[in-house]
């Protein structure tokens, strides 16, 4: 019996999952929340990422940070250049998954372009940021003394609604660049080229653990993000009031950094400079013996 070739095909909608330790693991709660356009077509579901699901990307996260920080400045502006590169190879499925959700076509070309051009920068800052803000200082003894910065650890990313991509590239690119590792809060309004993000990531040469992207609801993750006792540091954007507040009191818990970034600082036509990467370091400073 021939098929009738006439009729409408049934789309098959995707389902994007979380990549947590260099996999795609679906979420263990079984949850997950759609895209729409903004006529109400369903673009896709996105798993919906719970509070066992950000434990998990610590651990992995913790296990990764000892080999990505003693790696060479020159070795991560490599991988961050990688990542540019197979960002440009899907740069038009980036571009179409903003439009589709009601973006204009070159407000989102132009986020995608610029949020690629995020990561060459870093790129080429990871070798020489240590450079310019390591010092030799001087002291009345007989010893040498230097400072020197070092990579924090794990840093959560909580990146915009908005911008959704140039975002997200905005604050990771300069928290790996510095040696930290991440586990990001991606965009729940535009979720889907961060979702993509993901996948790119897992073709290029990021060690596993190094990135972590996780779906869903910030106010179910943020919490137990800002509360984790291991985790260093919070790189945030586009925070409410209240949110900001959640953050910083709950860091307090454990002395945790949180920095965030003005809105100005996310935009194409603005740039946040070597700030992130050095509000991700600490201070090392070194003294060594001399004399006769």
């Amino acid at each position: 019996m021939s098929r009738n070739t006439s009729d409408k095909r049934l789309m098959v909608a995707k389902t994007y999952k979380l990549y947590i330790g260099g996999k795609f693991p679906r979420t263990e709660s079984g949850r997950t929340f759609e895209a729409r356009s903004p006529s109400g077509e369903l673009l896709a579901n996105l798993c919906r990422a719970s509070r066992k699901d950000l434990r998990e990307a610590v651990v992995v996260a913790r296990k990764a940070f000892s080999d990505w920080s003693n790696r060479s400045g020159y070795n991560r502006g490599q991988i961050l250049y990688r990542i540019a590169e197979m960002m440009e190879g899907r740069a038009e499925q980036m571009v179409n998954e903003i439009c589709s959700q009601g973006v204009p076509a070159t407000k989102s070309r132009k986020e995608v372009e610029t949020a690629i051009e995020r990561f060459v920068h870093y790129a080429g800052w990871a070798d020489k940021y240590a450079q310019v803000h390591s010092s030799v200082n001087p002291v009345s003894s007989s010893h040498f003394n230097f400072s020197v910065p070092e990579a924090m650890g794990i840093v959560g990313i909580v990146a915009p609604n908005e911008p959704s991509i140039l975002g997200l590239s905005t604050l990771l690119a300069p928290a790996l660049a510095g040696g930290n590792v991440t586990i990001a809060l991606v965009s729940e309004t535009y979720p889907l080229a961060p979702a993509t993000f993901a996948e790119i990531l897992h073709s290029s040469d990021v060690p596993s653990g190094v990135v972590n992207i996780l779906t869903g609801f910030r106010k179910e993750l943020l919490p137990d993000l800002s509360t984790h006792m291991d985790v260093n540091a919070i790189l945030a954007a586009d925070l409410s009031p209240k949110e900001r507040k959640l953050t910083e009191e709950n860091s307090a818990l454990n002395l945790k950094r949180v920095v965030h970034l003005p809105s100005k600082a996310i935009s194409a036509t603005n740039h946040p400079g070597l700030s992130p990467i050095l509000s991700l370091q600490e201070t090392k400073t070194t003294w060594h013996p001399i004399g006769t």
